[in-house]
């Protein structure tokens, strides 16, 4: 299989342009479903998730055309299947997106249980969509292992969610945005990406209000039309950099970024002592004189975002003293931590939420396999601030949300190779 080569330590420097944001582009595309009308995306993510994403609808039925790299036309008028088929559905997670645009446009659809990374598994469930769906008027049938939920017309109605939920809250509004009647949303997400699809549905002509806030209001409406989408930066993109130019002491200027969307990160490395400059669409980190140690417990957004935790991690193996990392969101997303350990870390786990990160402490280089997307870019990070020849296999699930991470990290300074199948 292919794999990273690294070689450090990494003195780092230049600037690093954020693409566009995975999560963002992994709802717009099954959005483009809610309408017969074409719609164009730009500064689209050349990733896995997305190519899968492509892939899937294209499968449905809906056509494609690719404008440049980044850019693209969807036209959804031509879809007329409305089960996902398992060969998409069970590589990753995100198909689940598929669901509820499928459901409120067509009235049904069926599809098997999603699949995805090991992260979080026994937390993830579908339940909450399911629920979600069923206050909508839905009903959902299981056989011989596929979800089959059908509805005459989806019709407003109250949800509460049990706990905060992002793909759900994304899943209900568009199911509510062509029910019939009002529906009111309780306990929602907040993250960016949630208001940025309901802002684009509203000039498709949704009547959806209160998006980044706990109570969402959906009036449905008959039909929606299309325009043009513009993926907004990505804001875990930008903070893993943030944390890698922090964690190699190195001065890296992140562009096409929107700092404020890492808020709750910057506001620690001004207590930790890692000094930076920002404007509305840069930040430039600069290489720290001590590194302080900071305890972090994840939470939703605007809080520190889960899928920042591992970055920040290595990070704490560089600063000096004790860290509590306490990882609420997500079960299973800390056992990358034993992978820094075997790299010289000096990392206690004291339960499965929780690790203790005690630092400084040098790394070495090892031989390590990705478990997961996020703990994949920490690895790397890891490995550019560690001393030796670091080996890193699984990579696809990091090139699932990094676009050529190689090149543009090789563009910093960084000693960083990707070996194919025949060069191994």
């Amino acid at each position: 299989m292919p794999k990273y080569i690294i070689n450090g330590p990494a003195k780092l420097s230049g600037e690093i342009v954020v693409k566009g944001a995975k999560n963002a582009a992994l709802k717009i595309i099954p959005a483009a479903i809610l309408s017969e009308e074409k719609i164009t995306i730009s500064n689209l993510p050349d990733i896995e998730d997305v190519r899968q994403s492509l892939a899937l609808l294209s499968d449905l039925g809906a056509k494609i055309e690719k404008i440049s790299e980044s850019e693209i036309i969807i036209d959804s008028s031509t879809i007329k299947k409305t089960e996902l088929s398992p060969s998409f559905a069970n590589k990753f997670r995100s198909s689940l997106m598929f669901v509820a645009p499928l459901l409120a446009r067509f009235g049904e659809v069926k599809f098997p249980h999603p699949g995805g990374c090991v992260i979080g598994a026994g937390q993830r469930p579908i339940d909450f969509s399911i629920e979600g769906f069923t206050a909508l008027g839905a009903e959902t049938k299981i056989k011989d292992g596929f979800y089959e939920i059908k509805a005459k017309k989806l019709t407003g109605g109250y949800f509460f969610f049990p706990w905060i939920s992002v793909t759900t809250t994304e899943s209900m509004i568009m199911a509510a945005s062509l029910a019939q009647g009002r529906t009111i949303l309780k306990n929602c997400a907040m993250e960016p990406e949630i208001e940025i699809l309901a802002n684009y549905l509203n000039i498709c002509g949704a009547k959806i209000s209160g998006a980044g806030t706990p109570t969402i209001i959906i009036d449905g409406v008959k039909k929606l039309s299309g325009d043009n989408f513009h993926v907004v930066p990505d804001r875990i993109e930008t903070g893993s950099f943030a944390c890698l130019a922090a964690a190699t002491n190195s001065e890296i200027k992140i562009t096409n970024c929107v700092p404020d969307h890492i808020r709750a990160l910057l506001e620690i490395f001004q207590k930790i002592g890692v000094p930076f400059e920002e404007g509305n669409d840069w930040l430039l980190v600069k290489p720290a004189k001590n590194i302080l140690a900071h305890s972090i417990k994840t939470h939703e957004y605007p809080g520190f975002v889960t899928d920042l935790q591992s970055p920040y991690t290595v990070l704490m193996t560089q600063a000096h003293g004790a860290s509590l990392i306490h990882e609420t969101i997500y079960d299973r997303r800390l056992l990358y931590t034993d992978l820094l350990s075997q790299m010289g870390a000096d990392i206690i786990m004291c339960d499965p939420h929780r690790v203790v990160v005690n630092g400084p402490t040098k790394l070495h280089g090892q031989r390590l396999t990705s478990p997961d997307l996020r703990a994949g870019i920490a690895l790397i990070i890891a490995a550019l601030t560690a001393t030796g020849k670091t080996e890193i296999d699984n990579i696809y699930q990091i090139e699932r949300g990094y676009e050529n991470i190689v090149e543009r990290l090789k563009k910093l300074g960084a000693d960083i190779s990707r070996l194919n199948d025949c060069e191994l």
